[in-house]
């Protein structure tokens, strides 16, 4: 099982100086999150500098909003990232639910779930060659990865189930805890098979983690609250967070014991020490 290293988007300043601590250690991915109406670094843009920074590790959306973005410019610029960085490039995608994050981009937030199944629809067109439609030619470039870079879904509902099993390579689960997130795992293992695609799934688990000293474990917490907001799973969320080397090891060792492939590790806080400290503690 791989861990991974979900980047703080406090201070973006600070995120070549993470990536290249990461990509120096065995982490196996770093990621960034997507909401448009907040002050996060947009992700593909960022991940594209970071694809430049680093050799090895691999370059994660967790997960990009992707009813937000115009489906031919979006697979054109997933496909770039992915030739970009050697193939290192990972799309995971969520629907969000922030009614301001679609307002801002003038899309329908309760069509969202809609629009994505025919974003996949298209994406896959386009990263296979063939015309974006009557009169359209193929969007390229081609991306390294034949067929498009890998896709995680990440969601709880039905419908990110479904979506796995048709359209991508993996389920990204966050927020829960492993006696629940297995019931996920093995649901998306189960429409997999229905659906008679050839190997399995790649199942991923994200937690929410930070370590050092009091300062860093404050403002992560008090970044955490600021991106959930006055919602009320935010409090679920900041006291959940892992603090201690033990904490964050037995999460790892329970999210290996029900089929984990990666866990990825977030991280609020933006000291960058953060990244020796948590490979000291898990890999």
């Amino acid at each position: 099982m791989s861990i991974g290293l979900g980047l703080p988007i406090g201070a973006p300043v600070s995120l070549l100086t993470w990536a290249r601590r990461a990509d120096a250690v065995p982490f196996r991915s770093i990621a960034l999150l997507d909401r448009l109406a907040y002050g996060n670094p947009e992700p593909l843009i960022t991940l594209a500098a970071l694809a430049g920074a680093t050799s090895r590790v691999r370059l994660q959306t967790e997960v990009l909003l992707a009813p937000l973005h115009r489906t031919a410019l979006l697979a054109k610029q997933a496909a770039t990232l992915d030739v970009l960085s050697g193939s290192r490039f990972t799309l995971g995608i969520g629907l969000g639910g922030r009614e301001d994050d679609y307002a801002a981009a003038g899309v329908d937030q309760h069509t969202r779930g809609r629009r994505l199944d025919g974003q996949m629809s298209r994406l896959r067109s386009v990263w296979a060659g063939e015309p974006y439609g009557e009169g359209v030619g193929p969007v390229g470039p081609a991306p390294a990865r034949p067929g498009g870079p890998e896709v995680l879904f990440g969601g709880f509902v039905p419908a990110v189930v479904r979506r796995v099993a048709r359209w991508g390579d993996g389920f990204l689960g966050a927020a829960l805890p492993p006696s629940l997130m297995d019931g996920l795992f093995r649901d998306v293992e189960k429409a997999w098979d229905a659906a008679d695609r050839p190997g399995r799934p790649r199942l991923v688990a994200q937690v929410n983690v930070a370590l050092g000293p009091d300062p860093v474990l404050d403002e992560a917490r008090r970044e955490a609250r600021a991106y959930y907001g006055p919602f009320e799973y935010t409090d679920h969320v900041v006291n959940g967070l892992l603090t201690t080397e033990r904490g964050i090891r037995d999460a790892v060792t329970a999210f290996r014991g029900i089929g984990a492939d990666e866990v990825m590790l977030y991280c609020w806080a933006t000291d960058p020490d953060q990244v020796d400290r948590i490979a000291d503690a898990v890999l």
